[in-house]
């Protein structure tokens, strides 16, 4: 019997995490939330993510917990990754995540 947890956001967290797309190459991951609202930890592949929201949220990654901020349609890389989080903002996150599901070449 598997006793393994997913850390898939739209397994751990279904109310806030959802596909809005998806193929072989990439999945797009629509997210919204609203202030005191956490996630469980989850992980994403390397992705681009694209806020339609200004939004500010406590993220704990590895042990280490910081604030970022984001502006709205201000896309950006974040790199592969395993976090949990918290909108500390005064108002509703909303993104696009963009997770890319090929592999990450190789350095020559």
């Amino acid at each position: 019997m598997s006793t393994a947890v997913s850390t898939d956001p739209v397994v751990t967290d279904p109310e806030l995490y959802s596909v809005v797309f998806e193929n072989e190459r990439v999945r797009v991951l629509e997210y919204r939330d609203g202030p005191g609202d956490r996630t469980c930890e989850h992980s994403h592949p390397d992705m681009v993510i694209i806020p339609l929201a200004t939004f500010r949220r406590r993220l704990s990654v590895g042990g280490r917990t910081f604030e970022v901020e984001k502006t709205a349609h201000e896309a950006g890389w974040v790199d592969a990754h395993t976090h949990s989080g918290e909108n500390i903002g005064d108002g509703p996150s909303h993104a696009l995540f963009v997770e890319l599901k090929e592999a990450r070449p190789t350095s020559r």
